[in-house]
């Protein structure tokens, strides 16, 4: 479920990109900062930092006086009621759509109503509908691994991998599973 992801350093400029690069040479600060020495700079900051606490101490405050005082009052029997059992339906409407499931002795990939999640051992991965803008499904040519990757609107991937009990379980755990995207996952 990892991703290699590559050092977040800017590339140098290299003789071939800029002909004026020498190496071992530092461009010039720029004019018209003045260099400021490392406590001017904390001092800024602690500045910054109390006037901020004030500011969100004075809004909580104002929050606070604005919210309205209510009296105990004790909820209608009936309403409560109704309150519970439109929630409850809301929940089954959700869980009624179809839903898809694997899982081998070390992780599992799981398809519903809120997103993709895959397992593996103690980690887990949860992805909503809304960020997901892909999902691959790969069956080899031999062996038995299912693979589901899912490629998210930030140009990440993610990807688990399922060992099924044999191999014409592949097929069918496709085809489950496309049922499953066709429900849920609507192309933008």
């Amino acid at each position: 479920m990892e991703q290699r992801i590559d050092p977040n350093t800017q590339p140098g400029y290299a003789a071939g990109t800029d002909p004026a690069y020498i190496p071992g040479l530092t461009a010039p600060a720029p004019a018209g900062k003045p260099d400021t020495s490392q406590e001017q700079r904390d001092e800024h900051t602690d500045q910054e930092r109390t006037g901020q606490e004030q500011a969100d101490q004075e809004q909580v405050d104002q929050e606070q006086a604005n919210e309205p005082v209510l009296d105990s009052v004790a909820p209608d029997d009936a309403l409560a009621e109704t309150v519970s059992e439109d929630a409850a339906a809301d929940d089954k409407e959700a869980v009624d759509g179809p839903v898809f499931e694997v899982s081998d002795r070390r992780g599992s990939i799981t398809a519903d109503h809120d997103g993709v999640r895959f397992r593996l051992d103690d980690q887990e991965a949860e992805f909503r509908w809304d960020e997901v803008g892909a999902v691959e499904v790969k069956t080899p040519r031999f062996g038995r691994r299912f693979t589901v990757t899912v490629h998210m609107s930030t140009r990440r991937w993610f990807n688990a991998e399922v060992e099924a009990p044999a191999r014409s379980d592949l097929k069918k755990w496709a085809e489950d599973l496309d049922a499953v995207l066709d429900v849920y996952f609507e192309e933008s």
